[in-house]
């Protein structure tokens, strides 16, 4: 199926990373005197404050606090960026980037490797998860923050960089001469579930769609005529991309309206709706959320469920209902400015309410309870003799045969392996909300074979 949304700017944006509509143009209201005033107060404290506070500050650092106290004043999503904020916004939007292949943090302060992402330059070399990078082309780590040395390890692709590395149980650093490769930010990750597509969409970039898209049919593909229908994970999920948000909900819906977005006037109003054709071809469609999913995927959530789509069964999501546009500012980086809330296809602001789940599950980690001990009917006195009811075939029944295997929705068979996104509610660490949404999906869809037949 090709993504059948006509789409948007790419600067429109809803969510933790987001919004953006350029503005040209813009007509500004009359400043009045009383206004002048106010930013003439504004010049005298930063006089006083750049001259005689006890630590000098530099000025660039002193009116960027000050203008994000502004705008952080208005509401907790509206800020400034500066020159390397907006990049690195950017690179998360577009979900592509010239780098190396590694998901690092900061420790003991060098740069240590989380992970190394397959087939990308790092994994190739064979950087390990844990090991320690000291230098980058020489340069020494220690001291730098940590975006800065991301930034460093980015760059153009097929340039090189060279990574001083330090491996435990070798004695001695070593370097690795890396050539950089264009990384792609998998937000999409897909798991056949036996009949059923598991799909987890961990952020909402211009590939998103095109991915769930593709890997979705090839889901379906592999499974076949037995295909059951799609969960649907948006679990910590902060957002993103309104186009995508939308391609998304699209790709689930036939028709109807998805989002509407409302500014400050009445004339500012945008609405997105969905055209015709379902990839599942009517299946059954369950939503996780939970706390952690914000704003695009409560657009999502929000769309499936006012349509009846699809089930959302999980708990409360954040609660974000509002986009954000992005004003570039000629170099100097951006602003980021709160200029409309979204609506669900009923009407509903969710903004500081969040997506009520129809089936409210919370996470859990079940254990092994001890039976209680009850006695039996054998072990009351005088208790009656049970008789033995010969098969029909008057055969004996052996003791050899094997025990069937345990065919209850969302158990493994006894020799499976059970990996993490489908472990069964017998696993010790079971994802109790993805085993209970399995099992939800598949007795829907026995019922619908039931009904049909």
């Amino acid at each position: 199926m090709s993504m059948r949304f006509n789409k948007l700017s790419p600067l429109l944006v809803a969510g933790a990373l987001l919004g953006f509509m350029l503005v040209p143009g813009n007509t500004a209201r009359a400043a009045s005197a009383e206004t002048y005033e106010q930013l003439n107060l504004f010049g005298d404290i930063f006089e006083r404050v750049r001259n005689d506070h006890v630590v000098e500050a530099k000025d660039g650092d002193l009116i960027e606090a000050a203008i994000n106290g502004m705008l952080s004043s208005l509401d907790p999503h509206s800020s400034y960026m500066n020159a390397d904020a907006y990049r690195e916004m950017q690179v998360q939007t577009h979900g592509e980037f010239g780098g190396l292949g590694i998901e690092v943090t900061m420790e003991n302060g060098v740069v240590k490797v989380v992970t190394p992402i397959d087939d990308t330059p790092a994994a190739k070399a064979g950087i390990q998860t844990g090991d320690y990078i000291t230098h980058l082309d020489g340069k020494q780590v220690m001291g730098m923050l940590l975006r800065d040395a991301v930034e460093l390890m980015r760059g153009p692709v097929n340039t090189t960089i060279k990574l001083s590395v330090v491996r435990e149980g070798k004695t001695e650093p070593f370097d690795v001469v890396l050539k950089r490769a264009v990384i792609t930010v998998q937000s999409v990750r897909t798991q056949r579930e036996k009949e059923v597509a598991y799909i987890r969409v961990t952020a909402f970039n211009e590939h998103t769609n095109d991915s769930l898209v593709e890997n979705l049919t090839k889901l379906k593909k592999e499974i076949g005529a037995n295909f059951q229908g799609v969960i649907l994970d948006l679990r910590n999920n902060p957002g993103g991309l309104l186009d995508q948000a939308i391609a998304v909900s699209d790709t689930f819906l036939e028709r109807g309206e998805i989002v509407s977005t409302r500014g400050r006037t009445a004339d500012d109003i945008q609405r997105f709706s969905a055209t015709k054709g379902d990839l599942t071809d009517g299946k059954p469609v369950i939503v996780i959320i939970n706390g952690g999913s914000a704003s695009a995927s409560e657009i999502v959530a929000g769309a499936l469920q006012d349509h009846r789509r699809g089930i959302i069964l999980g708990t409360t999501s954040f609660g974000k209902g509002s986009v954000q546009t992005i004003i570039p500012l000629g170099g100097k980086g951006a602003l980021r400015m709160t200029t409309a809330r979204y609506y669900t296809p009923s009407g509903r602001s969710i903004q500081a309410t969040g997506i009520e789940p129809d089936i409210k599950v919370e996470q859990a980690k079940l254990e092994v309870v001890e039976p209680q001990r009850f006695r039996s009917e054998a072990e009351l006195p005088s208790h009656l003799e049970g008789t033995v009811k010969k098969p029909v075939d008057d055969k004996p029944v052996s003791k050899d045969v094997p025990p069937v295997p345990d065919k209850t929705p969302g158990k493994a068979a006894p020799d499976a392996a059970v990996s993490p996104a489908k472990a069964s509610p017998d696993a010790p660490n079971a994802d109790y909300q993805l085993s209970y949404a399995l099992d939800l999906l598949r007795g829907m869809s026995l019922m619908a074979q039931r009904a049909v037949n």
